[in-house]
């Protein structure tokens, strides 16, 4: 089974968001945990993704993509285990 495989599984059980990206939309497993900062006084939210590198391997620091009703703008892409998956760290546009 590959990554792609899990993904689509995963998109047809309801599990993933769709994120439009350069026209086009793709299934990702979006996360935005919440965490405390500055000692407890505030709550921070690191919104990011996870989807197979090869459903957008142009996807890059700077681009910008939307989540429903929300822009992001993609700080960090990295790889995650062998590569054929990657991580986009997102932040608010």
């Amino acid at each position: 089974m590959s990554i792609e495989d899990l993904y689509l599984a995963a998109a047809r059980a309801g599990l993933l968001t769709d994120v439009e990206v350069g026209g086009r939309t793709v299934a990702v497993d979006f996360r935005a945990p919440d965490e405390t900062v500055l000692d407890g006084l505030s709550l921070s939210a690191d919104p990011s993704l996870r989807y197979p590198a090869s459903w957008l391997p142009e996807l890059a620091a700077g681009h910008l993509l939307r989540l429903g009703d929300r822009n992001y703008r993609v700080r960090l892409v990295r790889a995650v285990g062998d590569g054929s998956e990657r991580q986009a760290l997102l932040t608010s546009a």
